[in-house]
């Protein structure tokens, strides 16, 4: 096939499955995280079981440097990316005013300008190919109204759809295909990272889907021409639902399921 797809946030859950997914359509690899033990050790596998090429190149998004850094020394390598996906991400699970603004500030570099930044330094030569898929891993989050302590999260994840969007109407007639991949409650260690998964776990198990599902229908969905695309039908059902709603009742369910599955810490709140 020749040809390479760039992950990052590769090291585990969605980010990994996508990298297990492209390598079994013979796509070449380039893994990017901070976990430089946990890509090399994804690389062997995906190298022994798919016979392709995986190039492990440790970075953490939450510098600014990062994303031109790391095209500089694919652009050494002589590496092209022809897919991106744009998967690198975190939550915060206290209130806005509850946490220090560089929590805030890493949030919005990881997944709002790492994103931009690394979409408009590959697309330049993804055009003049006359090939190319970016995939933007949202969330039903940033179709859904706001939550407590959802609160940069959230605008983050709709502003990935909001991008990817208008991006690919840029983009019609070019070869390249974006796509903001949305998907839901998901089988990952995001949420042990959250503390959270005691609680999310009461949720009802169709509900959730595994992160294999994830990549395998955000895949399919970018090879296709999607724009934007919600995996799993129950996901796709509460998304129309609640572009249907009066916008208070939405809200205020947003705000009641919030309380009910979201465990919310206040560190700095006075007593």
């Amino acid at each position: 096939m020749n040809k390479t797809a760039l992950i990052t946030g590769a090291s585990s859950g969605i980010g990994k499955a996508f990298a297990e997914q492209l390598a079994r359509d013979g796509f070449d690899l380039v893994l990017t995280a901070r976990r430089e033990q946990r890509l090399l050790e994804l690389a062997r596998t995906l190298e022994a079981e798919r016979r392709v090429r995986v190039t492990v190149v440790t970075a953490d998004l939450a510098d600014p440097a990062a994303p031109q850094q790391l095209i500089a020394t694919l652009d050494e390598k002589k590496i092209p990316v022809d897919v991106l996906v744009n998967n690198a991400g975190f939550g915060i699970k206290t209130h806005f005013r509850d946490t220090p603004w560089s929590q805030h500030a890493q949030l919005i570099q990881v997944e709002v300008t790492a994103v931009a930044q690394l979409t408009h330094l590959c697309l330049p030569r993804m055009i003049e190919r006359g090939y190319g898929r970016i995939v933007n891993v949202a969330s039903l989050a940033g179709l859904m109204p706001g939550a407590p302590t959802s609160t940069l999260y959230a605008a983050a994840k709709s502003f990935l759809v909001k991008f990817s969007e208008s991006l690919a109407a840029e983009l019609a007639d070019t070869g390249v295909y974006v796509c903001a991949v949305c998907p839901g409650f998901t089988l990952t260690e995001f949420h042990d990272v959250m503390g959270t998964r005691g609680i999310i776990s009461k949720l009802p198990a169709p509900m959730w889907q595994s992160a294999d599902q994830v990549a395998r229908e955000g895949l399919a969905a970018v090879m296709r021409g999607e724009t934007v695309y919600v995996t799993g039908p129950i996901n796709r059902a509460l998304a129309v639902l609640m572009q249907h709603l009066p916008t208070r009742t939405a809200q205020r369910l947003m705000k009641g399921q919030a309380a009910r599955y979201r465990a919310v810490t206040r560190p700095n709140a006075s007593t």
